[in-house]
């Protein structure tokens, strides 16, 4: 298993896999959570979009925005042959492991308030809910604010 950086041949792959890992909660949301329509080429070109491959195939990815005193966690996505196998913690503690050596003080996230499992997920983590309010660009929306510090190896 290995974390390696998305290239612009990946586009389909993340694309396709995030529409996947994300499906059940377009069908709770009523709409595309915003990871589903977002275009991720820009973020590929600036070494956001991690993919976790598994014998060859791609099992996840992480979307992470590197800013001067924390890293953003836009998405994380499993794909749904490799859900429940404990690949969606893996990469959050990779992720922690890269805030360490990047000497990133804290990772942030945000998600949608009906999204409990993932908030769940965070929680145990080591995520702390920070703030909830309204979504900008989707209204009637709740987005949960959370972070969590990291401290120095």
């Amino acid at each position: 298993m290995t974390m390696r950086p998305a290239s612009p041949d990946d586009l389909e792959t993340i694309a396709t896999l995030t529409t996947a890992a994300y499906r059940p909660y377009t069908e709770l949301l009523g709409a595309p959570p915003i990871p589903v329509t977002e275009d991720y080429a820009p973020r590929i070109e600036r070494g956001e979009v991690w993919l976790r491959e598994v014998d060859g195939e791609t099992a996840g990815l992480l979307v992470v925005e590197r800013h001067s005193d924390h890293l953003m966690l836009f998405s994380v996505a499993v794909s749904p042959a490799f859900q429940g196998a404990g690949h969606g913690l893996s990469m959050l503690r990779w992720l922690e492991e890269r805030a360490r050596e990047w000497a990133m003080p804290e990772i942030r996230l945000y998600t949608n308030a009906l999204m409990e499992r993932n908030i769940a997920l965070y929680r145990a983590f080591g995520f702390q809910e920070t703030g909830r309010r309204p979504n900008p660009y989707r209204p009637g929306w709740t987005l949960v604010d959370m972070t969590k510090e990291i401290n120095a190896a």
